[in-house]
């Protein structure tokens, strides 16, 4: 993605300066108490696409790693003699399962430090510091109106956290739709398993769409609002979306799901980038 500069740095830079420095504006004038820094563990890493890549952690100074499907988890790199130029955060991509083990899935973003750190310096075996859980892009107590998670890029992490988490747990639920914009089908992270999730898992719609494919039979083509668009369309019901991914993405959503007559407070959001 081409970035412009803010101030010398990267927007990508700068937006991640800002949302690290408010995470700790919060903490400090209202009295949260954050959670430690941890030493992790990466135990596994896989190529997921040619740029990203999926990372498994370790905690070991814990039994349990206990967290809300959607929260995320921020690491302090090596990249910087300040601290909130380190730290970077990532949505949580695998379900609470009960161990001491956790999933990130991380894109290589150009001119990115901390990305470039992660994917040239980091093996299985090296250690890594972290903060978390946090957040608060949870599911709601709950489950009493469909569902809208729509998303970008890695922007899937926290909705494969929560699909899962109401899976296993058989939390009950409405309508669940899972729109996923992509540009090429190559870019579909965990398609084979979102696609055996929506066979097995009630009222769960994997809806994958693509923009920079050609129209074929059974392929969505196109970007995600066209897709919420139609399936709100014909009859509007009670929902909530949450939406995750890049800024232009959500800000389009916001706008349009508001003009669809719905409540900004049924709107909740993860920005990336």
């Amino acid at each position: 993605m081409q970035c412009t500069k803010i101030c010398g740095r990267s927007q990508n830079n700068s937006l991640n300066y800002l949302r690290v420095n408010f995470r700790l504006y919060i903490e400090q004038n209202f009295f949260l108490m954050p959670e430690p820094w941890r030493t992790g563990k990466v135990i596994k890493i896989e190529n997921a696409t040619e740029a990203t890549r999926r990372f498994w952690i370790q905690i070991p100074d814990v039994e349990k790693f206990n967290f809300k499907p959607g929260q995320f988890v921020t690491l302090d790199l090596p990249i910087d003699e300040k601290l909130p130029k380190r730290m970077r955060s990532y949505s949580i991509a695998s379900a609470p399962d009960g161990t001491n083990v956790i999933e990130l899935v991380i894109v290589l973003l150009e001119g990115g430090k901390g990305t470039h750190y992660l994917f040239n310096e980091v093996k299985e075996g090296s250690e890594l510091i972290l903060r978390g859980p946090q957040g608060v892009f949870t599911l709601p107590p709950v489950i009493d109106k469909d569902l809208f998670f729509i998303c970008t890029g890695t922007g899937i992490a926290p909705f494969r956290s929560m699909a899962e988490y109401i899976h296993a747990h058989n939390v009950a639920h409405k309508n669940i739709y899972l729109i996923f914009g992509c540009r090429k089908c190559g870019d579909a992270l965990y398609a084979e398993e979102m696609t055996e999730l929506a066979n097995t898992l009630e009222n769960f719609y994997y809806l994958p769409t693509f923009s920079r494919e050609a129209p074929l039979e059974g392929r969505r083509t196109g970007y995600v609002h066209g897709v919420y668009e139609e399936l709100i369309s014909p009859h509007k019901k009670p929902a909530s979306f949450f939406l995750c991914g890049w800024k232009n993405m959500i800000d389009d959503a916001k706008k349009k799901i508001v003009e669809l007559g719905y409540d900004k407070k049924e709107i909740h959001q993860e920005l990336y980038g």
